[in-house]
């Protein structure tokens, strides 16, 4: 839910949230986050990048504000950058992957708002996955489109959801 009150972008990006909230034209709006299933499958995600980063010349990094616009921040579950890309505290820079973790309470159309915000700023990749139905979608060019192995075209760098999905079942089993 989105509060009322209207605050700067100044007084947003000196002021820390726990957890972190989105930033929408002077409103704070939460992220659903915190759930057991949601966190396994952002940390999977991560870890994934992480071992292909200097193969693919990656980071990945979780909840990282991303000012999409003067009056917007939007915070990706994981977004995906190039090692040739300047480390920002607050990116201005558009990231090469922004991937978003559905939460039960999580509505299309609120998803299908933020990632328009990333495409609006240039991010060429959008993902979203499902850990309860694990399924993907590929929205880069707006479309849900379904994917079960999503890809950066010209590049070496994927997620395969079956690849991924085994793994979280694999450690689940220890």
């Amino acid at each position: 839910m989105a509060t009322t009150a209207q605050i700067s972008i100044d007084t947003y990006l000196t002021t820390s949230y726990r957890p972190d909230v989105d930033y929408v034209d002077g409103v704070l709006e939460d992220r659903n986050v915190g759930e057991y299933d949601h966190n396994v499958v952002q940390m999977a995600i991560l870890f994934w990048f992480h071992q292909h980063g200097r193969e693919w010349r990656i980071r990945a990094i979780q909840e990282q504000r991303t000012r999409v616009a003067s009056t917007k921040v939007r915070i990706p579950d994981v977004c995906v950058f190039s090692r040739e890309a300047p480390i920002e505290q607050v990116f201005a820079r558009p990231q090469l992957i922004a991937i978003e973790v559905l939460s039960p309470e999580d509505r299309r159309s609120r998803i299908e708002a933020r990632l328009n915000n990333f495409r609006e700023f240039g991010v060429a990749n959008l993902w979203v996955v499902d850990p309860q139905t694990r399924s993907g979608w590929d929205l880069s060019d707006g479309s849900w489109v379904r994917k079960e192995r999503f890809e950066v075209a010209g590049s070496p760098i994927y997620l395969s959801l079956s690849e991924l999905f085994q793994k979280i079942d694999e450690d689940n089993a220890d």
